[in-house]
């Protein structure tokens, strides 16, 4: 049986860790110092701007909020301009118990780290006495990510996810994909899978805006490896990344830190709006992570067919492996070997089938390969988004 932590939102957890937060670059070997110690229970994350950015302060309330988070330390340099004062009281109205420590009035690094390790110290002690309780799979929010993709991902791993998400949306979760710079060409079958015209026309104008943003740029959502893994244009790569969304129904379009109203599928705009200004949307595949994270979820299906190590501070990343020769060479850092399906070893069916009996055992305490290696990668940058419109979350 799934159990989880109660939060005061009405959100439950699947983990409970300490987030220590630092809110500027200069406070970041502080907080890794702090967290260092105890590195199953206190994870890093962190915003490295000094000037502010809205999209960056709703994101670290976002992530300071998740439902995998028990508390939290705030590290401040202490002349950034992050709004400290309002992350702090946004997690102290959340019912978690916050801290906030200024490298510039504590002492300086040394005084700084003792402090923060012996508050840290004090809240996991806590936290491992919380009692859990009982955890439906419809309360499970679950993201997905493909990264490394080859001619194989789009065979193999990507709809055997599909097909776990199409398992979890019928269970009443919620299910989030993502990356409208890696759909193009894939418009039209989207909006016919909308629940209604006007979240169609949302879902196109997203994938036109991400087209736009990369003609801009000159640079779209395709790397050297997916050329030497076999694929030959952003279309053919679309194709394969749009295999992860499944058949269901897509229930809304959200933007990174939008919090899904109820179970279903959603697709995730990761483009920013307006002019282009910050450079490529999201530099790793973390970056997705990230946004999904703040949009509540509990855990990412990773796709990769050249092969990828990260893992996520926070929520627990489940690794799927594309095809057996990277499966082979990668074999410790996978959680599930879709290449089965081109060796005859398993079926699509079977393998999301295991994958969706992956996301539960998760969710029941179970370690993924990237969390029993100490992954806990993360990553935040600029951005700007412009809020959603009624069109993007039907009734």
């Amino acid at each position: 049986m799934m159990r989880g932590w109660q939060r005061n939102d009405g959100r439950k957890g699947i983990r409970n860790v300490v987030a220590v937060a630092y809110l500027v670059e200069c406070a970041h070997h502080v907080a890794r110092q702090i967290a260092g110690t105890d590195p199953e229970a206190a994870h890093v994350i962190g915003f490295p701007g000094c000037y502010p950015n809205d999209y960056a302060q709703r994101m670290m309330e976002r992530l300071c909020t998740h439902p995998n988070v028990g508390a939290v330390l705030l590290v401040s340099l202490g002349c950034e301009s992050f709004n400290r004062y309002r992350l702090e009281q946004v997690v102290r109205d959340s019912g978690r118990p916050v801290k906030v420590l200024t490298i510039q009035n504590d002492g300086g690094t040394r005084a700084t780290i003792a402090a923060g390790r012996e508050w840290v110290a004090a809240q996991a002690s806590e936290l491992a006495t919380q009692p859990t309780v009982p955890m439906a799979v419809n309360e499970l929010v679950v993201g997905t990510v493909c990264g490394g993709s080859d001619g194989t991902s789009g065979i193999t791993g990507n709809p055997a996810t599909g097909l776990a998400f199409d398992r979890l949306v019928a269970d009443g979760a919620t299910c989030i994909f993502e990356e409208t710079g890696e759909l193009i060409g894939c418009e039209s079958i989207m909006e016919a899978r909308a629940a209604t015209p006007e979240l169609a026309a949302e879902l196109r104008a997203s994938v036109e805006k991400a087209a736009r943003y990369y003609a801009t740029l000159g640079y779209g959502s395709f790397a050297p490896g997916n050329a030497d893994g076999g694929l030959s244009t952003i279309e053919e790569k679309s194709l394969g990344a749009y295999m992860k969304s499944g058949q269901s129904q897509i229930s809304g379009l959200i933007k990174p830190g939008d919090i899904p109203p109820h179970g279903g599928l959603y697709l995730m705009d990761v483009v920013p709006d307006g002019e282009v200004r910050f450079g490529f949307p999201n530099i790793s595949d973390n970056a997705e992570i990230v946004e999904m994270m703040a949009s509540g979820a509990h855990v990412t299906l990773f796709v990769t067919g050249r092969g990828s190590v990260v893992g996520s501070a926070i929520s627990p990343v489940i690794k799927i492996a594309a095809n057996p020769h990277m499966y082979r060479r990668l074999a410790d850092d996978m959680d599930i070997n879709a290449g089965r399906i081109l060796d005859g070893g398993a079926t699509l069916a079977e393998v999301g089938e295991e994958i969706y009996r992956k996301v539960l055992a998760l969710a029941s305490g179970e370690k993924s390969r990237s969390e029993d290696l100490g992954h806990q990668e993360f990553i935040l940058t600029y951005k700007s988004f412009e809020p959603i419109g009624p069109a993007c979350l039907p009734a």
